[in-house]
């Protein structure tokens, strides 16, 4: 390592390399060699790296430059940005602020006043680099952005730069997967840096460095905000309301330099202004990248309209997003495919004058921008104020946690939320006490659709593109999921109004915090109703804290009450005397509703000491871990057990299985992921027989085809080709209105191989049958693969319809809403073979959001969701899709806690009832 390290210094000294040609800097400020060690573009900063040379910067230059902490990754490293500007408006930092955030509120601000703020204030311009922690050259550029900032003499337009723009820098975004990337690099770098793409220091081994401590890609969790990182920088940055925001990525190292102007589709709730303004941008930008001779490309691949990446936030508080993409090195050299080398060096540098000419932008349309800014706010109002719906009600029933949760969510991004206090009515309608109204004349009135609205448009050309494409065989340009609307993703009801909500109500501020409570002292049992998260919390701490708790797996009715099936039950006298103090506090903390009960006696349905109901036993929980796992699989079912429900999870490494006592664990989870091979046979008999012992087998997506394969042969489920019913010769235009109306046939097998022989055929087949194409139906019908698997979707999300007497859907209602993407999809299973507890409904009522092609709607319809089979004395539960999917799908928390929690007392269909304690 010593060796390697002088290596570099070595080689940096030999080819000193200008960044910025032609600069001039103040010796005063620290340059990074100095306080570093090292030349920029010769070593990977690491995080600690990159917080000694910041503070280094601040002690410099302290007039300049302030330095904000806004929180802590999950493995403890510090999240910090930094305000760079001139001195003037350093001191005025907290004036600057709060005149930004009068700007964005036109109910509070006149159009005088907002004038004269905006002669007044600079543009803010916010830098966000390393999301992603293996994207390597934007944290080192920051450093080189930084620096320049500060230490340029004699630079007109650094100058400007300083006198009209404060320049926000969040330097590493993902501290923990960027350590995880140089860990890996330093362990495998050699003599000297190894340009080959196949070489280890850049080959990353599971999960890779792009993700956070749980494996998130942090660039898809912006309305979410499911993790720490996120949800700090969404703090800091409603501070600020910077009016452009860029975040630095990268792609592949043969790929070039891609800017703003972006890609279709757009969301549909961007104003003309913002779109107009991305050619600002992108112009200067090309310009600088003119000047130094380096290719670039706009308008492809990288869209405007899921919400949830870093570029996507700020267009939804009226100030505009960019995505940057370097090509990458992925180590300090790279050989491209025309045998040229492309430097660290030179990456980092591209992101450096790409940083410097967004500010110089900033300063160019200072004005324009501050505008657009202000007039997003005032016609925002106007329209909630104009248009049909006035006001979105989230009523509080069902599962209350969620709804809940979600409000918060909402306030979390600057949403004006506010919460009855008692029951009201609205629209002949009636609502309780504790639900939620969201006005639309607000100014975060498009964010608002665009969370809260089941169905968000794409284009109509670019659908018909896309048609298009897919009947040529081509892969469809639709870069992420198309269906995300909050209320579907939590399955809880969300109405919208036409008219304002006339009721005492109160702005819901603060980060979400449970608030559950027990109805009184109980002399028999404590009852936590069965079916949201908040009970499932509570189930989870009350296992941990040694209470008995029985689960009641058929529905009853006590004091007027109707409590679903899958309801919890504590028993005073079998519990300790401390039960009453344990109750309260894990009802304080989880957010559940307990109710007291004096009596056992139930006026319908099953009693307490029922065959039907079972003691839940305290199961130890193990998960596959490590490849072939999905990563972002494993990863977010280990958070949602870990942070969402506090239960602990033994991972295990896959290589391990075989060696493994199994009979350590009652649950084993397999996350999504390519098993076949992977796993020895020793490991897959070990786990059979686990299986038939009495363990319990969760297992998502493409475990299933493992599970089905004779390799292990514990499930006999199928995955289905392309139904010949389903494809369609031709695609009718698509209907934004109806974005499942539009059929394509799916992409082609793989071809089978063998050369042509001179008879046109296969080699050695002979000549193919005579055909006459009459017309081009029979020219196209004549091209169709014989066999070939639906088209992949992008993500959508569907209803499914569930069977409530399995043990399995206990405490669900009568439909859930489910991601689903990817092609595959499952035959049902035979009676005889296993129960299909959760199927997809009807074709007519499938799609909920998002656009499915037409063959994949009429294809997935009563096709399963979650199947049980059971195996000796143990369970095996498969989900199609992952109930996880970046842990917004709140819905199906419950079915993915009844896998893991109940199943384990029982087998068959009803389950718990079968084996009693």
């Amino acid at each position: 390592m010593l060796l390697s390290f002088f290596c570099a210094l070595s080689l940096a000294s030999a080819q000193k390399f200008d960044f910025w040609p032609g600069a001039q800097y103040d010796p005063a400020i620290p340059t990074f060699e100095k306080v570093l060690g090292f030349e920029p573009g010769t070593r990977h900063a690491t995080h600690a790296d990159i917080v000694r040379y910041f503070e280094a910067l601040a002690a410099a230059a302290p007039a300049r430059i302030k330095v904000f902490e806004y929180g802590k990754t999950w493995e403890g490293r510090k999240l910090f940005y930094a305000a760079i500007s001139g001195e003037d408006n350093i001191r005025r930092l907290p004036e600057i602020k709060a005149a930004q955030l009068k700007l964005a509120d036109p109910r509070k601000t006149s159009e005088a006043d907002a004038r004269k703020i905006m002669a007044s204030i600079p543009s803010i311009i916010s830098l966000s680099y390393g999301v992603h922690g293996n994207e390597i050259s934007s944290p080192d550029a920051a450093l080189l952005t930084a620096h320049h900032l500060l230490a340029s003499r004699n630079d007109a337009l650094v100058s400007s730069v300083l006198k009209n723009v404060v320049v926000l820098i969040d330097p590493l975004q993902n501290p923990d997967g960027r350590e995880r990337f140089i860990h890996n690099f330093r362990m495998n770098e050699g003599l000297e840096p190894d340009p080959s793409p196949v070489a280890a220091e850049r080959a990353e081994p599971w999960p890779g460095g792009r993700s956070n401590h749980y494996f998130f890609d942090m660039n898809r969790d912006w309305f979410a905000l499911t993790q720490p990182e996120t949800l700090g920088r969404v703090r800091y940055l409603r501070e600020w309301l910077p009016l452009v925001m860029v975040d630095l990525h990268e792609m592949g190292g043969n790929s070039t330099y891609f800017f703003t102007p972006g890609s279709l589709p757009y969301n549909p709730h961007l104003t003309k202004d913002q779109v107009a303004q991305m050619d600002l941008f992108g112009k200067n930008d090309a310009k600088w990248f003119d000047k130094f001779g380096w290719p670039y490309f706009t308008r492809e691949v990288f869209d405007e309209f899921y919400p949830g990446y870093g570029a996507s936030w700020p267009w939804f508080y009226g100030g505009m997003g960019m995505t940057y993409e370097n090509a990458s090195v992925r180590g300090l050299v790279f050989r491209r495919n025309d045998e040229s080398l492309y430097t660290f060096q030179e990456s980092v540098q591209k992101h450096f004058v790409a940083s410097v000419a967004t500010c110089e932008t900033g300063v160019l349309h200072r004005e324009k921008l501050l505008e657009s800014f202000w007039r997003y706010q005032v016609t925002a109002v106007e329209e909630g104020k104009k248009e049909t719906v006035k006001e979105y009600i989230l009523p509080r029933r069902g599962d209350t946690g969620a709804v809940d949760k979600l409000a918060h969510i909402l306030a979390e991004h600057g949403v004006e939320v506010r919460q009855a206090k008692a029951d009201f009515k609205n629209g002949g309608k009636d609502y309780p006490s504790g639900s939620y109204a969201v006005s639309l004349a607000q100014p975060r009135k498009r964010f608002i659709r665009v969370l809260l609205d089941p169905q968000t448009v794409m284009e109509p050309d670019f659908l018909k593109e896309q048609e298009r494409r897919r009947k040529k065989r081509l892969p469809d340009e639709i870069y992420d999921v198309t269906g995300w609307s909050f209320p579907l993703l939590y399955n809880v009801e969300c109405v919208a109004s036409t008219e304002a909500v006339a009721a005492d109500l109160t702005l819901v501020t603060g980060p979400y915090q449970p608030k559950g409570s027990v109805s009184a002292k109980a002399d028999v049992a404590y009852l936590v109703p069965w079916g949201t998260q908040a009970a499932g919390r509570f189930l989870t701490a009350a296992l941990r804290a040694d209470l008995k708790v029985i689960s009641v797996n058929k529905p009853f009715t006590q004091a007027g009450r109707k409590y679903p099936s899958g309801t919890l039950v504590l028993m005073v006298k079998q519990n300790p005397a401390s039960v009453h103090d344990h109750v309260a506090r894990i009802a304080a903390a989880s957010g559940a509703e307990v109710v007291a009960t004096n009596t056992s006696w139930v006026e319908s349905g099953i009693n307490f000491g029922s065959n039907n109901s079972t003691t839940i036993r305290k199961p130890t929980v193990a998960m596959l871990w490590d490849s072939p796992t999905s990563g972002s699989s494993a990863g977010q079912t280990r958070f949602v057990l870990e942070r969402q429900f506090h239960y602990p999870v033994t991972v295990i490494r896959t290589s391990s299985l075989g060696m493994t006592d199994l009979t350590k664990f009652q649950v084993l989870i397999l996350p999504e992921g390519g098993y076949g091979g992977s796993v020895s046979p020793a490991a897959a008999d070990r786990v059979k027989q686990w299986v038939r012992n009495g363990g319990t087998l969760v297992a998502f997506g493409s475990a299933l085809s493992y599970l089905s394969s004779p390799a292990i042969g514990l499930l006999s489920l199928q995955q289905e080709g392309l139904a010949k019913d389903a494809s369609t010769p031709a695609a009718k235009p698509a209907d934004p209105a109806k974005p499942a109306d539009a059929a394509k046939p799916a992409p082609a097998a793989p071809p089978s191989g063998g050369a042509a022989s001179a008879s046109g055929g296969p080699s050695g087949s002979g000549p193919a049958p005579g055909k006459l194409l009459a017309k081009e139906e029979d020219y196209e019908k004549a091209i169709q693969p014989d066999s070939q698997l639906p088209d992949s979707v992008a993500g959508v999300l569907v209803r499914a319809k569930v069977d409530p007497e399995t043990w399995v859907t206990a405490g669900l209602p009568e439909t859930v809403n489910v991601l689903v993407d990817g092609r595959a999809i499952f035959a049902p299973l035979k009676r005889d073979k296993g129960i299909n507890a959760i199927v997809y409904d009807a074709p007519d009522k499938l799609l909920l959001s998002g656009y499915l092609w037409e063959e994949n709607r009429k294809q997935l319809a009563y096709k399963p969701f979650v199947i049980l089979s059971s195996e000796g004395r143990g369970n095996v539960v498969g989900f199609t899709s992952d109930p996880n999917f970046r842990a917004f799908m709140d819905g199906l928390n419950v079915a993915f806690l009844n896998a893991v929690f109940r199943a384990p007392t029982g087998s068959g269909r009803g389950g718990a009832e079968e084996h009693n304690e």
